[in-house]
């Protein structure tokens, strides 16, 4: 069940009235149970599979946190860890290694007779992987103390607006506000209403229309110039920006009704001046969940530059590969990685050469900005043809090796203009949006000022139904 569809509304329509009808263990009796049946609509075979992570972290946060011995309480959380990510590595990653083992076999003259299994990857299960494990070393770490009651550690780790696609929601964050019962609020509703809107455009007006543009660039870049391949790769950036901040606004949104806040998954990640300020800005609930259980405990910056070149790395390898099974998410994480360590190389240098010549720090910010995103498209070729399967690299070489020839680079050698300038329309919308958010905050505004709020969710609506592709695709992070 996806939030752009009809059985959603359906869904929600039904919600939200028992919900605030509702008080105490019913609301999370109800809550729970509605997750599960919103989680089973995609396939009701893996709800057992939540339901067994949930209650066997429930049992060793517990047990972590009543014992006083070193030895017990570490062997409980790598027992949970090693529960956790044994089921992800499984669902997720079994053929990928199977496959790599066979090509490597191969690569030497053998020929391994080893089958792959077909493996349904279950929707969302990195997402509250991820969020489970938070939960168990956070106890472990004595950050946060367990959770007496199961029901509410329960509807904790399956509450249906982040379930499949993240933001990936911490303990310290949510378990707390489940401790009281949440009154009904025009002013949620307002808000919530506002970022569900908001994320609808994203997701129907701006990356579902461009997504068909997209698909015919990676899918035969042969048949294009570069200014072709070259407009793909820049609306792809804007395709899984908007596909996928678009799901985290509706999650925040419909968590907002409920009288929950979620914590921001994306702050305008694209106008950012450094790969390290981009992942300030992109998908923070995994940037910094990456940043407090990987980087920090390998030691971050704290023990030189080479340990901190081997640490940022070996976090965006990890990155890449949390994001699906194949080397090309990899190698995205790679390529990332290799940004983040000439970033610290080169800043120093360009840094003198900006007082040197006395930039004006308007132009400095400006190719800075550039750089990165420029960068960002070329690690995004990977990332997108990573999703398509065996010759993803094969495909990203040609359509870099396209776009750096300058081959038919010209307006006229490209296809379906229409959708092209429709897209650069909707993401100059977006733009402005974002820009003027900054000073104006939309969405508190609308909340001071009902005339905003009419002005803002009229001009939400039209533009959606000017600009909306109505097909209830999926979501690009549901495959994740």
């Amino acid at each position: 069940m996806v939030f752009n569809s009809i059985p959603f509304l359906v869904f929600a329509g039904i919600f939200f009235p028992v919900y605030f009808l509702l008080k105490g263990r019913p609301r999370l009796y109800w809550s729970l149970l509605a997750s599960y049946f919103f989680y089973a609509w995609w396939d009701w075979r893996f709800v057992p599979l939540i339901l067994f992570s949930t209650y066997f972290d429930y049992e060793f946060g517990r047990i972590i946190h009543n014992s006083n011995e070193p030895k017990r309480r570490k062997t409980m959380l790598i027992l949970s860890m090693i529960m956790n990510l044994g089921f992800l590595g499984f669902f997720k990653y079994f053929n990928f290694f199977i496959d790599s083992y066979i090509a490597m076999m191969q690569g030497f003259g053998l020929q391994p007779s080893v089958s792959s299994l077909n493996i349904i990857l279950p929707v969302g299960i990195s997402f509250y992987t991820f969020q489970s494990m938070s939960y168990t070393i956070d106890v472990y770490r004595r950050e946060i103390p367990m959770e007496k009651d199961f029901l509410k550690f329960a509807t904790f780790i399956a509450l249906f607006p982040q379930l499949v696609a993240g933001p990936i929601v911490r303990a310290k964050d949510l378990l707390f506000q489940m401790g009281e019962d949440k009154k009904f609020s025009w002013t949620n509703l307002n808000s919530g209403l506002g970022r569900i809107l908001w994320g609808f455009f994203k997701k129907v007006a701006i990356a579902d229309s461009i997504a068909p543009f997209v698909d015919q660039c990676f899918q035969d870049p042969m048949r294009f110039g570069s200014m072709h391949l070259l407009i793909g790769v820049v609306f792809y950036a804007f395709q899984i920006y908007c596909d996928f901040s678009g799901y985290s606004d509706m999650a925040i949104g419909l968590a907002r009704i409920m009288g929950y806040h979620f914590p921001e998954n994306f702050k305008t990640p694209y106008f950012s001046k450094s790969f390290s300020e981009f992942w300030t800005r992109w998908h923070i609930s995994l940037s910094s969940w990456l940043r407090d259980y990987l980087y920090i405990p390998l030691g971050g910056n704290r023990k030189g530059k080479v340990h901190t070149y081997k640490n940022n790395m070996i976090t965006m390898l990890l990155g890449g590969l949390w994001h699906g099974a194949n080397w090309a998410f990899v190698f995205w994480g790679f390529l990332h990685g290799v940004y983040l360590i000439v970033q610290r190389i080169v800043t120093p240098v360009w840094r003198k050469f900006v007082a040197l010549v006395r930039l004006p720090k308007f132009l400095d910010d400006g190719i800075a900005m550039l750089v990165v995103f420029a960068l960002t498209c070329i690690a995004w070729v990977y990332f997108r043809a990573g999703s398509m399967g065996l010759d993803s690299f094969h495909i990203a070489n040609q359509i870099l090796k396209i776009i750096a020839s300058g081959e038919d680079f010209n307006w006229h050698s490209t296809f379906n203009k229409y959708q092209i300038i429709k897209g650069f329309l909707v993401i100059g919308v977006l733009l402005i949006v974002e820009v003027t958010n900054v000073r104006f905050q939309w969405n508190h505004l609308q909340l001071q000022k009902p005339a905003v709020r009419v002005i803002l969710f009229a001009g939400a609506l039209w533009l959606i139904a000017l600009f909306g592709t109505f097909s209830s695709n999926a979501f690009i992070y549901f495959q994740f």
